[in-house]
Parts: structure tokens; C-alpha cells; sequence
């Protein structure tokens, strides 16, 4: 049986549509079309309310990776189940790190649950543990800056101070592809990930002899307590060799591979530094004596793109340092032990992250983030 729609029922069937059409995108040109699209994708397939609570609906769901030693996590996860209630995502899948897992392991197992975003809560550990596993995959990654240099966040401009609006950019961001860079302590050793920078000699011995106690008092000032004391040190003769190609030979303090340059307080310590490049920056500082750290200091604070006061910086893809002595590594602010072997090379685009679209910036300056 043919059922045959009078012209005008036609008409007015054709003209709803049309309006639905534009009202979703008047509204998705303000919120994010994505929202939108989301929302009715939810109504449209959610007839029972008790569903809302299933985390098999089709939904968006988010996985938190949370360091349970920071002081700021209480709540977190409430408040990430209420904002993800709010934003129409499924409750989201909350695991702790611990001694035994910093971050990568329960990354794993988030991935095996098939969850659209991996969110990191905690400090530059948690973070790099998290980008360990997201690395080359193209599964995202958001980040609730909870530490105290919280490197990454700084780098890409994620809000420090404001976890809800650190959840929301998590689940609504923008992704954007960012290099990472590897690291090994030994030609057949382990492979690690770092996001920020890794170095051998004074940074990493300034790293290793913070308080811990310290810290947690005054914040990054701390580094600048266990660097004064640490500054006296005498130099160490290393190898340095770029690329398989270039080689030089000096004495240096610290030899430093970053993918990125901003550190606390505004500081760029490697200017030229772009997260998304393809390149290295390795920066050599290679005072003899405290006179010559002032130097170092101008050619910091002065942001020489290469050539500073007892400072280099040079761009690669691979560099590989040998010292005749052990030195101590970090990666990304955490001391690993030491070494008179550093290896270092860049992963292009490897790493996808959520930062704040144009949008989200707007409403962050306004305050006027929803609640």
C-alpha cells in the first residue's frame, strides 16, 4: 500500500528538516559542532533514562589516570563523572597510579577498554607515563596539571589552576599532533619517552638533590635552592654527536634535548624550540667557574636563539652523548639514575594531545567556562 503525501505535508516535512539543520548549526557554531552532533546522537538513541548510566551506549568515555599522592585530587574523580554527565559523556573510566605502575600500564588497559580519550591527572611523571603508551597511537591524550613544574601543560598552554576547565578541554579540545622525543641511558638499554626535555650532568644532579619536603613548600623554587648548591661543580668531558654526522668534543655541565622550551616562571630556555617540528634543540652549558654562570644566565634570560655566553644550542633529529664519567639523566624533570651514556631522538607527530580551541580560550579569559 503507497501512501501519497499531499504537496503541502511535503513542503512542510521539507522545511522542518531545513530548520533542524540550521538550528544545529547555529548551536554547534557556538558550542562546538561536535557537542552538538553528540547531544542528539544521544537523545536520538536513549529511550530508557536508566540507560544513561550504561557505558554502552555509544557514548564518548574517558579514561582518568590519576596520581593519588597529589593534594589536589580529592574530588577528582566526582567531579569528572559530573562533568562528563554534563557534557553527555559516559561516566568515565578512573584508575590510580601506584609505586609498581606510574601511568603506563593502566594506559594499556584503558586502551583495551576502547575509551576515545586518555586523561593524565598528576605531574610530569604521570604525563610522560601516559604519552609512554599513547605514543603512535591515535588515541588522545587530555591533562589535569596537579605537579609542580607541570612542563607540558606550560608548553601548550593548558589552564594550570582550574581542574573542571582542565577536564572540560580534555574531553572538547582540540587535538593536536606534537613531537616526542626517546631516550636511552645504553646503546642496547631500554627506550623511555620524554614530552619536554631530557638532560645529562647539572639539570639532572639539580633534579636528583631537590627536597622532596622543599618542594611541596615552596614549588619550583626548590630547583633554585638545590641549584645554588650545585653550581660549584667542575666540568665533565663529553662527546657529542648529531645526526651520526657532526661531533664535537668539550667540557660541559649539562647537555639538554628538548622538544619544547618554557619553563617556570615564563622562562624560555630553549627559544627556538617547536613542539611540532620534527627537531630536537640541544642545548650545550659548559661554564668553568660561577663568574661564567652569569653568563649562562644572560644567555638565558636574553633568549640567544643559538650562540650564547658559554651556552650552544643545536637542532637534529638524533644526538648521542658520551662522557668518560656517570653523570646523572632526567627525563622530563625526574632523575633516573646515571649514566656517561645519553641517547636522543624525535618521534614526529607521534603523540596526539587535547589544548584549548579558540573557543574555550575566549571563555577561560571571560571566566565564563559553564558550570
Amino acid at each position: 500500500m503507497t501512501i501519497a503525501l499531499d504537496p503541502l505535508m511535503t513542503w512542510l516535512v521539507v522545511a522542518g528538516i531545513i530548520v533542524v539543520l540550521l538550528f544545529a548549526f547555529s548551536v554547534g557554531h557556538r558550542t562546538g559542532t561536535r557537542r552538538t552532533l553528540n547531544r542528539a546522537r544521544q537523545y536520538s538513541r536513549v529511550t530508557d533514562p536508566d540507560a544513561l548510566v550504561d557505558g554502552g551506549n555509544g557514548r564518548y568515555r574517558a579514561a582518568l589516570v590519576v596520581n593519588p599522592t597529589k593534594t589536589d585530587v580529592r574530588g577528582l574523580a566526582s567531579t569528572a563523572e559530573a562533568i562528563c554527565r554534563f557534557e553527555g559523556w559516559s561516566p568515565p573510566l578512573v584508575i590510580e597510579t601506584s609505586v609498581e605502575d606510574s601511568g603506563e600500564g593502566a594506559t594499556v588497559r584503558a586502551l583495551d577498554e576502547g575509551v576515545d580519550v586518555v586523561i593524565a591527572a598528576g605531574g610530569d611523571g604521570t604525563v610522560r607515563a601516559v604519552a609512554s603508551a599513547l605514543a603512535g597511537t591515535s588515541t588522545p591524550m587530555g591533562i589535569v596539571p596537579l605537579g609542580t613544574g607541570n612542563l607540558l601543560s606550560r608548553n601548550l598552554d593548558i589552564i594550570l589552576d582550574k581542574t573542571e576547565w582542565a577536564l572540560r578541554i580534555a574531553l572538547w579540545g582540540r587535538n593536536r599532533e606534537i613531537d616526542v622525543g626517546t631516550a636511552k641511558t645504553a646503546e642496547d638499554g631500554d627506550t623511555h619517552v620524554f614530552t619536554v626535555m631530557t638532560g645529562l650532568g647539572f639539570d639532572a644532579a639539580v633534579m636528583a638533590d631537590t627536597n622532596s619536603d622543599l618542594k611541596s613548600r615552596l614549588g619550583w623554587l626548590a630547583y633554585v635552592e638545590a641549584g645554588s648548591r650545585k653550581l660549584a661543580g667542575r666540568p665533565s668531558h663529553v662527546k657529542v654527536t648529531f645526526d651520526d654526522d657532526y661531533r664535537l668534543s668539550a667540557r660541559v655541565r649539562s647537555v639538554l634535548g628538548g622538544n619544547c622550551g618554557k619553563l617556570q616562571g615564563g622562562i624560555q630556555l630553549l627559544p627556538q624550540a617547536v613542539i611540532d617540528d620534527g627537531m630536537l634543540d640541544v642545548l650545550i652549558v659548559s661554564p668553568k667557574n660561577l663568574g661564567q654562570w652569569v653568563g649562562v644566565l644572560a644567555s638565558v634570560l636574553g633568549r640567544k636563539a643559538s650562540k650564547g655566553l658559554h651556552t650552544d644550542v643545536r637542532k637534529c633529529q638524533k644526538v648521542v652523548i658520551e662522557s668518560g664519567e656517570e653523570l646523572d639523566v632526567q627525563l622530563d624533570g625526574d632523575p633516573i639514575g646515571q649514566s656517561g651514556y645519553l641517547a636522543m631522538e624525535v618521534m614526529p607527530s607521534a603523540l596526539t594531545v587535547r589544548v584549548p580551541t579558540v573557543e574555550q580560550r575566549k571563555q577561560i579569559r571571560a571566566e565564563a567556562w559553564p558550570v
